[in-house]
């Protein structure tokens, strides 16, 4: 028996239930994985409250973690009792001290920190996708990203500060300002103290911007939309405020404005597509190129708490859960 967080009924942070369970031995093509440190994404706040369906209840919530290989099922030839493997691709269940994964589905590791690879890869992979495959970031545009010292976005706006973006970054407290900053925001606004269409409209002298990065949703949407340029691209990609009204079309034909609600998990992306994004994504936070910032821990019994503060606002950065055993 191991220990694990799983939810019985959709709603708050308070149906996250700690308790054992029972994985048995890999079989055919899977291997059994000691976690070592586990990844809090917003998504997990989505499936947990029904915003998201997921496939069955009872369920354990978690889309990736890092850990040791402590036993191989047959067929697998590419893994070993031993290696470090990350691991992910779109099956739930990593809210746990050990679990039984795909092979095709552990990614063996460099010499690297869990708790790095653990914070970044699912926020690494969204904002890489968001710049170079979603949108196009090129020298000389213009991106707003909202939450700029959530999660993805502090990934997020290195990234596009890199691709030579001038980058306009949203936040609300003085705080996760400094640290927008720090993460190649050229501007910042809190929103609590001024109004972030206003000050964009300012920024840009009145042209607005090339793109917008939305992950909040309902509260930012229809301002998001008021930022852009003609034939400017809204790419919403959260919505932790809410889901945004439904938009009319006559709304984008104002600017000839392009929408997009793009997600990994619906891409269509390939096994080929999807390690290449992560070597990518492990090589620019090995070369120091991407700042990765692992702002809080939590124990993994403690999965309640990291939802409330997560969900709360209460965080910035990245969040990890970390197995007590």
């Amino acid at each position: 028996m191991v220990k694990a967080i799983r939810v019985y009924e959709l709603g708050g942070p308070e149906v996250l239930k700690w308790e054992d369970v029972e994985i048995g031995d890999p079989k055919e093509g899977e291997i059994r994985v000691k976690n070592k440190a586990i990844g809090v994404n917003f998504i997990d706040i989505y499936f947990r409250t029904g915003v998201y369906k997921v496939p069955e209840i009872p369920y354990t919530p978690g889309m990736e973690a890092v850990g040791v290989v402590t036993a191989i099922g047959t067929g697998v030839c590419d893994l070993k009792i031993g290696d470090v493997v990350y691991h992910s691709g779109g099956a739930m269940g990593t809210y746990t001290e050990e679990q039984i994964v795909l092979a095709d589905k552990a990614m063996p590791l460099p010499p690297i920190d869990p708790l790095v690879v653990a914070s970044v890869m699912i926020k690494g992979l969204t904002a890489r996708f968001l710049v170079r495959t979603w949108f196009k970031v090129e020298q000389g545009h213009k991106v707003v990203v909202h939450a700029a010292a959530g999660g993805v976005g502090s990934v997020l706006c290195q990234w596009a500060n890199m691709l030579g973006a001038t980058v306009i970054g949203t936040v609300s407290t003085k705080e996760k300002a400094l640290q927008a900053k720090e993460d190649g925001c050229h501007h910042v606004i809190i929103y609590k103290e001024d109004d972030f269409v206003t000050r964009v409209a300012e920024i840009t002298s009145g042209e607005g911007v090339d793109v917008v990065f939305d992950s909040v949703g309902k509260d930012t949407f229809q301002g998001s939309l008021a930022c852009l340029k003609p034939r400017g691209y809204m790419v919403s990609y959260g919505q932790s405020s809410g889901t945004p009204d439904p938009v009319p079309l006559s709304a984008l034909a104002t600017k000839s404005l392009f929408l997009t609600r793009p997600s990994v998990r619906t891409s269509g992306f390939s096994n080929d597509e999807m390690r290449e994004a992560m070597k990518e994504v492990l090589a620019n936070v090995a070369s120091g190129a991407l700042r990765v910032r692992v702002n809080h821990t939590y124990p993994l019994s403690q999965a309640a708490q990291a939802h409330a503060d997560m969900a709360g606002r209460k965080t910035s950065g990245s969040i990890v859960l970390t197995p007590e055993s």
